[in-house]
C-alpha cells in the first residue's frame, strides 16, 4: 500500500489529471502549452510522458500546485520532491 506521506509520479499525475479534469480552462492551458489537442490528449492517457507533462505544469504553477496538494492533503514539498526526482538538473 502507498504511504499517503510519499506520493509517488503515478499518484501525482493521477491527482494533477484529477484537478484539470474539474477545471477545464485550466485543463486548456495545459494542451496548449504541451501542444497537445483533445485526440492527442486522449492517445497520450497512461504514458509516462504525459504523467511527467502533467507533473511538470503543475509544479510550474504555484496556484494550481497548492490546490492539488490541498485537495489531496498532501504538502507541497512532498509534490516537489517527486518532481525533482523526475528533473535533477531542475
Amino acid at each position: 500500500m502507498r504511504n499517503p506521506q510519499q506520493p509517488d509520479v503515478d499518484h501525482l499525475a493521477e491527482l494533477c489529471l484529477g484537478y484539470l479534469a474539474e477545471d477545464p480552462e485550466e485543463l486548456l492551458r495545459f494542451l496548449e502549452s504541451a501542444g497537445m489537442d483533445p485526440p492527442s490528449f486522449r492517445q497520450a492517457l497512461g504514458t509516462a510522458r504525459l504523467q511527467r507533462g502533467l507533473i511538470d505544469y503543475v509544479a510550474s504553477n504555484e496556484p494550481v500546485m497548492l490546490a492539488v496538494c490541498a485537495g489531496a492533503g498532501i504538502k507541497p514539498e512532498e509534490f516537489m520532491r517527486v518532481w525533482y526526482k523526475l528533473n535533477p538538473a531542475g
